[in-house]
């Protein structure tokens, strides 16, 4: 056998229902480079069209890519593939975790874990190198993703890295995830988990990624990278304050470092964040203070670090110490980031009241709601949970639904008065699916049609209900108009793409935005000044299909797309432009095969075209214009006395959004009636057996 570079070479397929462990080679993947693209192939080829997520023939793929493991920056990335139990027709989606567990996983030996059938009592899976076996999991089911962790951990050393389900995923509740860590999530399948008897995944590994470049090429790209390209958490280039090496600065940016801010809980004594300039390699880590970025000033003297994944510099995860959290039965130590902190403030629509000092309630809503969440392994659909709960309490529906005896034990009480004690009984509720309130944790879909949601709830342009397939909006109209629409319409839940998000809110003018944009699609009417959108035209749609196609990439390598790509840098000296190619370097020195961007861009389209085929495929039709690519009406009735295009209005035109689907599916070389995939761009793709099998199934545009 060859020695194999930047890949390990080998794929594990467990299938629980026999209990039989074998490794195949990862080769035949490579034109789909890796993670997302492993995790389709899979999916396409082996699980049979109709089937649902909690099947015992849907199948559930782990993967990572050839860049993981490899030193390369911010590659610590693992994506999780399955169908998706909260979207309507059970489509394929993606969950994406960070932590050490992809990093493991190639140390073990493998790309990928490919689970299938069903166990028929708890188990763990134990990778110890190439010591692979099924374990029992009685010892653990029923219990935490804290107490799980720890417990597998004990066994397997406190290298290994433990992926595990809570009891929200043993439920099979919709809205659940798979966690490592304590607190790198995926969002969405630990149902599929719960559903195969799977417990968790613990992996440890020794060996070595094989890089086939000489060592110092690699630091050479590292320390180019770290002086010259790198900025904050989501590739934010300015500070958010005013600082003297900064030409600018933006208060949205998360480049928040500054003289004065501390980690204020940090072991010996609080630390200074100070002035992390640009090129201060060793002050790259403290750029981000992603604590009070998401929880307030309040969140400051609780700081013990940042935390984050392995091989990434930019430490966006909070770890905090909040003793407090005692005397609600937790567990003082908290960690998470973004969402993860916001949405049990949704729960808490009501407002949160001071719990130790003035302005501190939406901290304490946060770690509280934060730390039972993760423990319990419930999701939140970016946010759409807390959200449905307000809608049915505001509503009087929940009056209506739910049994008499259940509304009266639901501490309504503790929400009225902004208490966070009521998310002790909340997020109990939805894990354990006890009565009928649990079904919030269906997703939004099911709920709308259980408890007959009208267009009060779809339409409502607080609630940011994107489609009606039941997912939110996420860096949509709100970012550049109809390329951020056109994103958010082409994915199975919320698009998950960070590539545009992070040049528009790189903190950079718009002036020099639209030369970054001019360089990449040929003008600069690619992107417009934010809330002051101009009609459609083809550059907006090369620029989402640019966007879309590096997110898939980034998944596939597998980098961070919330920092990758490389697009702009913090550095006026090199006119604040990045490097588009780095990526390509990267697998150059990595695997010792001869990449491009255009290569890379090339088998990433491939990626997001097998995306489509697929969904085509679980959805059962080609018309992915009417099916699957609408938005909900508030995107075009929103400021209903502001015409679209008016400054000041995120506001969407829908024969606007037509013309830009169809300009989009011309790019993509899609059927442009149909948007569905053509049997020639298939073809083109190297992907003639998808074609084959989406003509069998009568799936292909005529």
């Amino acid at each position: 056998m060859s020695k194999s570079y930047g890949w390990a070479g080998n794929i594990l397929r467990v299938n629980l229902t026999t209990g039989i462990i074998t490794k195949e080679p990862t080769f035949k993947y490579k034109d789909f480079i890796g993670g997302m693209g492993i995790g389709y192939k899979v999916i396409f080829d082996e699980v049979p069209a109709g089937t649902k997520a909690f099947d015992e023939a849907n199948k559930i793929v782990f993967a990572v890519g050839p860049l993981t493991g490899s030193g390369a920056p911010s590659s610590s990335r693992t994506n999780i593939t399955s169908l998706f139990p909260s979207n309507p027709y059970n489509a394929v989606g993606d969950s994406h975790m960070g932590g050490n567990f992809a990093a493991q996983l190639k140390y073990a030996g493998y790309d990928a874990i490919i689970i299938e059938g069903k166990s028929n009592r708890p188990v763990w899976l134990k990778i110890d190198n190439d010591k692979v076996s099924l374990e029992s999991a009685t010892n653990v089911w029923g219990k935490g993703i804290k107490d799980t962790t720890a417990q597998l951990g004990a066994i397997m050393g406190k290298e290994a890295s433990i992926a595990a389900i809570g009891q929200a995923g043993e439920n099979m509740v919709n809205l659940s995830v798979i966690m490592n860590g304590l607190s790198h999530s995926a969002g969405g399948h630990g149902g599929v988990l719960g559903s195969k008897m799977l417990k968790a995944i613990g992996v440890k590994g020794t060996n070595a990624v094989n890089i086939a470049g000489k060592g110092r090429e690699l630091l050479k790209l590292n320390n180019y990278m770290m002086k010259d390209l790198i900025g904050a958490n989501n590739q934010h280039v300015v500070p958010s304050t005013p600082q003297p090496w900064s030409e600018f600065h933006h208060k949205g940016s998360r480049w928040t470092a500054r003289e004065g801010l501390t980690w204020g809980a940090a072991e010996g004594g609080p630390i200074e964040t100070g002035i992390a300039a640009a090129g201060d390699v060793n002050k790259v880590g403290y750029r981000t203070m992603k604590a009070t970025f998401d929880l307030g000033p309040s969140a400051e003297k609780y700081t013990v670090r940042m935390g984050g994944c392995q091989s990434c510099p930019i430490r966006c995860m909070s770890q905090l110490k909040v003793p407090k959290l005692q005397d609600y039965g937790l567990s003082p130590y908290v960690a998470n980031t973004c969402m993860g902190y916001f949405s049990p403030q949704r729960v808490m629509f009501k407002g949160n009241k001071d719990i130790e000092e003035k302005g501190d309630g939406k901290m304490f809503a946060a770690v509280i709601g934060a730390s039972l969440a993760d423990d319990y392994g419930v999701w939140c659909n970016y946010g759409l949970i807390g959200t449905d709960l307000k809608h049915g309490y505001e509503s009087g529906i929940f009056k209506k639904v739910l049994p008499e005896d259940e509304y009266k034990s639901i501490p309504w009480n503790l929400l009225e008065e902004k208490d966070p004690a009521f998310l002790i009984d909340f997020y109990r509720r939805i894990a354990y699916k006890e009565g009928e309130l649990s079904h919030l944790g269906d997703g939004a879909y099911w709920v709308a049609k259980r408890w007959d949601f009208g267009d009060d709830y779809w339409n409502n342009p607080k609630y940011g209900l994107w489609s009606r397939l039941g997912f939110p909006k996420h860096h949509s109209n709100e970012t550049n108009g109809q390329v951020g629409s056109l994103i958010s319409c082409m994915f199975n839940r919320d698009a998950q793409s960070h590539t545009l998000v992070n040049l528009v809110g790189s903190g950079l003018p718009i002036e020099i935005q639209k030369e970054v944009v001019a360089e990449i699609v040929g003008s600069p009417d690619g992107i417009d000044p934010p809330l002051n959108y101009s009609p459609m035209n083809e550059y907006k749609a090369k620029l989402a299909k640019w966007a879309i196609v590096k997110n898939c990439l980034h998944d596939s390598l597998t980098l961070c797309n919330w920092m990758w790509p490389m697009t702009v840098s913090p550095h006026k000296s090199r006119n604040y432009r990045g490097d588009l190619a780095l990526e390509s370097k990267f697998m150059t020195v990595v695997t010792g095969e001869n990449y491009t961007e255009e290569s890379l861009d090339l088998a990433a389209e491939r990626v997001f075209t097998l995306h489509r085929a697929l969904t085509v495929k679980n959805m059962n039709t080609i018309n992915m214009r009417e099916e699957h690519d609408g938005m909900t009406d508030w995107v075009f009735d929103k400021d209903p006395d502001i015409k679209a295009f008016t400054p000041g209005t995120d506001k969407m035109d829908r024969e606007d959004m037509q013309v830009a689907l169809t300009m989009f599916y011309k790019e993509m070389g899609w059927d442009e009636k149909t948007g569905a995939p053509t049997k020639e761009t298939l073809n083109r793709l190297g992907m003639a057996d998808v074609a084959v099998e989406l003509e069998r199934l009568n799936l292909l545009p005529a």
